[in-house]
């Protein structure tokens, strides 16, 4: 069956996009409106929204922690970080989901670049072949602790 995709998304695109993401181990479903990530125990991903991205990503910037980002568009700020090991950080995990963090696992589906969404399109902030490795959710779990410890402590100054 032939489906058709936005002019910002060809076939080809898709396609080349498809077997890069299949050549790395993940396992990726296709949709109407491009690919999409879907998680298992070797792959899952964290999604930040707002301030706390920003933070997140300086964070593991600073510490050579980056691995594969995507940045989904719309008024605020949205990334989604795949990480590993989500198996054995139960304790991470729902640290990071008390503090609003999302964490997508368990096949959950996650869209990949050039997915197009109502807002445009996904969009890699840091692309799989130019990070290191898939960090693992701890790391994650730690940066996004300094966002909310760094945060925490400016309220207490400005109080």
């Amino acid at each position: 069956m032939r489906t058709t995709f936005p002019t910002t998304t060809t076939a080809a695109d898709k396609g080349a996009a498809a077997q890069e993401y299949t050549a790395r181990g993940w396992t990726v479903a296709e949709t109407a409106n491009g690919l999409c990530l879907v998680t298992d125990a070797e792959v899952s991903a964290i999604e930040i929204t707002g301030e706390m991205a920003g933070e997140v990503r300086r964070f593991l910037r600073a510490n050579n922690l980056s691995g594969p980002v995507i940045e989904i568009p719309g008024q605020e700020r949205r990334e989604i970080h795949l990480v590993t090991g989500v198996n054995k950080a139960a304790m991470a995990i729902e640290a990071m989901r008390e503090v609003g963090v999302i964490v997508h696992t368990d096949g959950a589906s996650v869209p990949l670049p050039p997915t197009q969404l109502a807002a445009g399109s996904a969009a890699w902030g840091v692309a799989p072949a130019e990070a290191r490795w898939l960090p693992p959710v701890v790391a994650l779990g730690a940066a996004v602790r300094a966002a909310t410890t760094r945060k925490r402590a400016a309220l207490t100054v400005a109080c």
